[in-house]
């Protein structure tokens, strides 16, 4: 099916398109396209409330995802309840009800295989809407993120090398400060640091990115992570953090982003779309 064969403008702007479905599609589940360009057919919402886990920010409608995410939460919550302090986790974003971009904030989290972790361990899981809407994570950096602050703790890096570790996991993205620290406290087997990666804005939560669910042959995978453990190139992050480098004077000027239309998503999407 195409947009237009959908009685789609295949010209429009996804986002908006994306974001105002309420409910997911009446389809099986499947991610078609990559993270940050594509959509999810047959999404399984994360209950608002488990024995070890809360959706945070309901308003958003953003507690979507492939089945193997859903799953992974579960299984990942189950782990952190074990810790001292945690009552489990806080689920920040994971996609809207049929993926896509979104009208707000992320430009991956598309195909229902991203999932946001709030660095706040949960002291309780009895929170209210309204808590959920008003209460906010905190923050792990210091320094601009190139150090960890003081409520960083062991149990943050046992939930990261946790989820680190789990097979499902393609690779997770967290404040430079944090991998560093991880690789200077690491003993014994090293290979789960290997997945954490060094990105921007990452100290109120970390982000969780799966494997494309096996047989799914409209997905597209990330290249996996460079060989090794990744540390050095977290300690790069860090020098360039403290010591920026200067512009390069020759560098082109950035080039506009323009939106993503309908049309730049995969054919798949407009079924999707069109799903009741």
């Amino acid at each position: 099916m195409t947009f237009a064969a959908a009685n789609l403008d295949p010209n429009a702007i996804a986002k908006r398109v994306f974001g105002a479905a309420k409910v997911a599609s009446a389809q099986s589940p499947a991610p078609f396209g990559s993270y940050a360009k594509g959509c999810m057919a047959g999404g399984v919402q994360l209950p608002e409330t488990g024995p070890t886990w809360q959706a945070m920010r309901l308003s958003r409608n953003r507690n979507w995802a492939q089945p193997e995410t859903i799953v992974f939460v579960k299984r990942l919550s189950s782990f952190a309840a074990t810790l001292p302090g945690w009552k489990g986790l806080y689920v920040g974003d994971m996609s809207q009800p049929r993926g896509g971009p979104m009208l707000t904030g992320h430009s991956s989290h598309q195909i229902g295989l991203d999932a946001d972790i709030w660095m706040l361990p949960p002291s309780r899981l009895n929170l209210s809407v309204a808590e959920r809407e008003n209460l906010s994570s905190i923050s792990m950096q210091r320094n601009a993120g190139a150090a960890v602050n003081s409520s960083w703790t062991p149990q943050h890096m046992a939930v990261l090398k946790a989820a680190a570790s789990d097979p499902a996991v393609a690779r997770i993205f967290v404040f430079a400060g944090a991998k560093v620290q991880m690789c200077k406290d690491a003993t014994g087997d090293r290979d789960w640091l290997r997945k954490i990666r060094p990105w921007y804005g990452h100290h109120y939560h970390f982000h969780v990115r799966l494997n494309c669910p096996k047989g799914a042959s409209g997905c597209v995978d990330q290249a996996p992570p460079p060989a090794g453990d990744g540390c050095a190139e977290a300690e790069q992050w860090v020098r360039n953090i403290q010591n920026p480098p200067p512009p390069d004077p020759n560098a082109p000027p950035p080039i506009p982003k323009r939106e993503t239309v309908l049309a730049d998503l995969p054919a798949q999407c407009a079924s999707v779309i069109a799903s009741q």
